[in-house]
């Protein structure tokens, strides 16, 4: 097996292993591995928040490289059928940041890189790549939630302000804030066993409307205030209105310019099923024949040869699904 399960940073469970399945997806920050394994009398004990780590040897490469590390045991189940057997489950160590929650109240003009500093700063977290975000923010009060939820809002108001697409990484030397297509090496895809595609209108908006916040006069309600409407292939596709309510929309401009980002037809996404390149996380940029596309989400079956299954979207999909709802 080119792969190698290292517990504690001594025991190599590795001779024990049955199989490695990882998930990584946009729509959580940890990258979640299940190892399953023979319990010989020889193996270590393992219990919930023992560190471990999984390397491999890249596609076209030699040498092993970390998967997923620095990562901690989350749970342990243990069966027996005439022969023990346990499953392991482990994330990254976002996996924390995911299940703590904290209060944050954060004044106006500040980008989501000073934030972040905030965040590293309490908690303790080590840096080991954060971009300027180069846009201001406006006041944000983050009420008990998790560590999580208060970064990504930072990264979809980001997004919002016409910045670029984010999403934050655990890698060796620490929390990394990456952006979304720009890996170094972009895989074509061309060893594909099958492919399906869902194009579909479920969360298309043909009509957008903006509307200022609420404000009562003399204790009565009174209707929102309309900042600007925008419509886009309402004869093609039918009327399928969304309605947006943002404190931080200030001016018809700003208005108009978030209402046509949210405008939105069918929604394509594309799966693949093809041979593992253990390296390709969700956010990295692929190529499906002339076609570059980011991966939303890879389930892999760690083997050699391994198998992974991808979940890709264009750029503009991926804005509006993760970043702009």
């Amino acid at each position: 097996m080119s792969y190698k399960v290292i517990l504690q940073d001594k025991y190599d469970l590795t001779p024990l292993v049955e199989a490695i399945n990882l998930r990584d997806s946009l729509e959580q920050i940890a990258y979640q591995g299940t190892v399953n394994l023979v319990v010989t009398p020889d193996l270590p004990p393992i219990t919930p928040g023992m560190a471990i780590r999984i390397s491999g040897i890249p596609y076209g490469k030699k040498d092993y490289v970390t998967l997923l590390h620095p990562a901690v045991v989350w749970e342990v189940e243990t069966t027996n059928n005439g022969m023990k057997r346990m499953t392991i489950t482990l994330y990254d160590r976002t996996v924390y940041l995911d299940k703590s929650e904290d209060e944050y109240l954060f004044p106006a003009k500040q980008t989501a890189t000073q934030r972040f500093k905030k965040y590293a700063s309490d908690w303790n977290l080590k840096i080991a790549k954060l971009p300027d975000t180069g846009k201001e923010l406006g006041r944000a009060v983050y009420r008990t939630q998790s560590l999580y939820a208060s970064m990504f809002a930072d990264l979809r108001a980001t997004a919002k302000a016409g910045g670029k697409l984010y999403h934050p990484r655990m890698i060796a030397s620490g929390l990394e804030l990456y952006e979304l297509g720009t890996n170094p090496d972009v895989y074509v895809l061309e060893a594909v066993t099958d492919t399906m595609q869902t194009r579909t209108l479920e969360g298309a908006a043909t009509k957008v409307k903006v509307l200022a916040t609420a404000a009562s006069e003399t204790g009565k309600e009174v209707p929102s205030k309309v900042l600007t409407i925008e419509e886009k292939d309402v004869a093609r596709y039918g009327q399928l209105q969304a309605i947006i309510q943002d404190d931080e929309v200030k001016n018809g401009a700003a208005a108009r310019e978030l209402a046509r980002s949210k405008l939105r037809g069918i929604q394509e996404t594309i799966t693949v099923n093809a041979p593992d390149i253990n390296t390709i996380r969700a956010g990295d940029a692929v190529k499906l024949g002339q076609v570059q596309l980011l991966v939303i989400s890879v389930s892999r079956e760690l083997g050699n040869p391994g198998s992974m299954s991808l979940e890709l979207g264009t750029y503009d999909d991926v804005k509006r699904r993760f970043y702009l709802e």
